[in-house]
């Protein structure tokens, strides 16, 4: 029979038996793993560099197009500012005259009114 000893020395044995298993099999999954994050990094290296240049491309094409909108904004002021002094010299010629016309119109209707008899201011 086995003495108390040797039985503690199978147990020992047979959890590092154990242990070592699973130590081998995570080290195998973990081989795998790393494997796989090879692959992954491999292939995100080989897509990433033609998404590189069109993001590139991209960028280089949008600030084109902001030269071109700039302009055409700063022509837009431009017209703008143009259209508001036109807006200002159109006034200015069209109202002083207007009010004088007015003004002379209310001065001759007041100087005929009058010169009326009487008897027609009381009909009004």
């Amino acid at each position: 029979m086995l003495t108390a000893g040797e039985v503690a020395g199978l147990i020992a044995a047979t959890g590092w038996i154990v242990l070592v298993c699973v130590l081998a099999m995570v080290l195998v999954k973990l081989a795998r793993l790393l494997t796989e994050t090879t692959k992954a990094v491999s292939d995100l290296n080989n897509r990433l560099a033609p998404l590189l240049d069109d993001v590139s491309v991209t960028v280089n094409e949008t600030n084109r197009q902001l030269v071109v909108v700039e302009a055409i904004a700063q022509d837009v002021k431009q017209v703008s500012a143009h259209a508001a002094k036109l807006s200002a010299v159109t006034q200015t010629i069209f109202t002083g005259p207007l009010i004088k016309v007015s003004s002379l119109g209310y001065g001759v209707r007041r100087a005929i009114e009058a010169r009326r008899p009487p008897k027609a201011r009381r009909s009004r």
